[in-house]
């Protein structure tokens, strides 16, 4: 049955958007930070040639840079001073989350509150200058070396002082990037980190679309597979959308409470257990893992030997690990699997709820406080997150399928699907809460108005 709020929630219209104001403003402030960071984009790093860097670029398609570039908006391809985008706070985030749920002493800081949290928030960005300077650097040489090797000069003067320009460029843009996302969480609307991200790959999208039509019109692409695409991107648009609302509800009771007026009926409550509880993070290390061989290889460029061992056993994983090909489709499935357990046990602790629980006196009906509560936790969180990770892997197995059997890249695959959805979800909730709050406060206003009256 829909609650009070849930009811509201299901009558707002445009009427009451036109009359938040704040609302408004907080929007059009989201806007505005979007198009700066979409204009950073197209800034180049000092040093580089741009012409020869499109050259470049078209010749290490296929590897873990794509994944970057898709996330950074194109900025990676074009060398901009974000080229690195936020990935590195992804990283140095997702590292910090770990160890505070391994190492005693973050798991100490992790149970302080809210000055425990803002000192983790400070170790993980003292991670994302280390990250950045580490990948800024073997960028830059990289970009050198590759350069040089296929004998486009990339770079106008290589050497050390551009390696750390490059550097120092590199770190203050990923760095501007996070304070801009804060910026947008505190004074915009929604997770102002996952709305870069999700600005990045939707900038991409005009260009596919307007690639696969030009395909349609000159006969390249038959119209069958473009009507074949729109129906797999629309079923796997809906198919997330609804299983990342899914969620096991646990009922929770807690005790009846003794008040001035007697005794209070028992509380209750219910204790969600979300269906994917890893997010977007399983796909994105599978893939990356799986790539990281191919784009070593393309970097290396000439300077591996072909009819050396290393380079046979080199040669031939980069032709088994290409997009499309069983052994990697089949790699990807299992590291997603895999990658699915292991970090919802590291996002979701059962001990520990299952502690809170019996601190604040609830408890699972039919269920004892304590080890048997723990135990039917994990025994649930484990049966959902099978389902969870079954389902990530169809969402991101199903368009490398598409891709392997029609020979079309599709940016829009299955962890950008991933990431466009769910940031579109949580910023739709934020709106509809702000509209909530506000036809809440009208009719506070309209209330004290009428006392007054009276």
């Amino acid at each position: 049955m829909a609650s009070r709020a849930d009811s509201i929630a299901s009558n707002l219209n445009l009427a009451n958007f036109s009359k938040a104001t704040e609302l408004r403003q907080r929007i059009w402030f989201t806007i505005g930070a979007l198009i700066v960071f979409r204009f950073l984009s197209f800034v180049p790093l000092p040093g580089i040639n741009p012409l020869a860097l499109a050259q470049l670029a078209e010749q290490t398609q296929g590897g873990i840079i794509d994944m970057f570039n898709m996330f950074t908006g194109g900025s990676l391809e074009r060398m901009s001073l974000i080229a690195l985008g936020v990935m590195p706070y992804i990283t140095a985030s997702i590292v910090v989350q770990m160890a505070a749920a391994l190492h005693p002493t973050l798991s100490a800081l992790k149970k302080e509150g809210a000055s425990g949290r803002q000192k983790l928030n400070q170790y993980t960005r003292y991670g994302t200058v280390f990250l950045c300077s580490i990948q800024g650097w073997f960028l830059a040489a990289g970009l050198e070396s590759f350069a040089s090797s296929s004998g486009l000069a990339a770079v106008v003067d290589p050497g050390y002082m551009f390696r750390v320009g490059a550097v120092i460029s590199l770190v203050g843009g990923t760095m501007f990037l996070l304070w801009l996302g804060e910026q947008i969480t505190s004074r915009g609307i929604g997770n102002g980190v996952s709305l870069i991200i999700m600005a990045g790959i939707v900038a991409q999208f005009p260009t596919f679309v307007s690639n696969l039509f030009e395909g349609g019109r000159t006969g390249s692409i038959a119209p069958s597979i473009i009507i074949g695409f729109i129906v797999m991107v629309v079923v796997l648009i809906i198919g997330i959308s609804f299983f990342e609302r899914a969620q096991r509800r646990l009922l929770v009771q807690y005790p009846k409470r003794a008040t001035q007026r007697g005794m209070m009926q028992a509380d209750r409550s219910h204790l969600p257990l979300k269906l994917n509880t890893a997010g977007v993070i399983p796909p994105i290390f599978a893939s990356s893992l799986l790539l990281l061989p191919l784009t070593i290889s393309q970097f290396a460029g000439n300077s591996i030997d072909t009819t050396s061992t290393s380079g046979t056993i080199v040669q031939t994983l980069n032709q088994y690990l290409q997009h499309g090909q069983p052994l990697y489709m089949g790699l990807y499935a299992i590291g997603i699997i895999f990658f699915t357990f292991f970090y919802t046990a590291v996002v979701f602790n059962p001990e520990e709820k299952a502690e809170d629980l019996k601190k604040g006196g609830g408890f699972i009906p039919g269920i004892r406080p304590g080890k048997r509560t723990q135990e039917y936790l994990d025994y649930v969180l484990t049966r959902i997150t099978v389902v969870g990770a079954l389902y990530l892997t169809i969402v991101c197995v199903v368009p490398e399928y598409m891709i392997a059997q029609t020979g079309i890249p599709l940016f829009l695959g299955g962890t950008s699907l991933l990431i466009v959805v769910n940031v579109t979800v949580d910023t739709i909730s934020q709106i509809q809460s702000h509209l909530l709050a506000h036809q809440y406060g009208d009719l506070i206003k309209k209330a004290k108005l009428k006392g007054r009256q009276r």
